[in-house]
């Protein structure tokens, strides 16, 4: 891999990936080495990786494979740290021509309730969800992606759904 496809890989997919390893880290400090970690790794790999195929997918694929082993590592050491939320004011996009501030304060609500039972599922789920929703992935590239059958993939977002929508209902009712 030379460095101009790199660049042009960083270019291309380097936002996406970064949002992906927020998602996942729910932290900056760990999304920005988990970032960096993924960019080295890839090019580390460069021989295996073939530019006629999904780029963006073996790239979060990547991010994905080091944040399991780096949590498993945390674990197996009895260092799990507390699990912090991402800052909704920091990281919730708004329209500039927002209706009113009570609106945008609502939408502010509506996406940290949102978030918080995102990170409540399963990691197994979460994965599903994220690479789903955020990363707009088919359950075909899940799948190749997870190394787990279509079928798995399948029922882990019917799964994931099911549980955000029973909870989504329940913060409702707590409103």
């Amino acid at each position: 891999m030379t460095k101009q496809e790199l660049a042009s890989y960083i270019e291309t997919y380097g936002g996406d990936l970064y949002s992906f390893c927020r998602y996942l880290t729910r932290d900056r400090t760990e999304a920005d080495e988990l970032y960096q970690d993924t960019w080295l790794k890839v090019l580390e790999l460069s021989g295996r990786v073939d530019s006629d195929r999904n780029i963006k997918g073996y790239c979060l694929s990547v991010a994905l494979k080091l944040w399991k082993n780096r949590k498993r590592k945390f674990a197996w050491r009895k260092r799990i740290a507390p699990v912090r939320t991402l800052s909704d004011e920091a990281d919730a996009a708004y329209p500039d021509g927002a209706a009113s501030s009570e609106d945008a304060v609502l939408r502010r609500e509506e996406i940290f309730l949102i978030r918080q039972a995102v990170n409540e599922l399963p990691e197994k789920l979460k994965t599903v969800i994220l690479l789903h929703y955020m990363e707009e992935m088919s359950l075909a590239q899940i799948a190749e992606m997870t190394h787990v059958s279509y079928g798995t993939v399948k029922s882990r977002l019917y799964h994931a759904r099911q549980y955000l929508k029973k909870r989504w209902e329940e913060m409702s009712d707590e409103t």
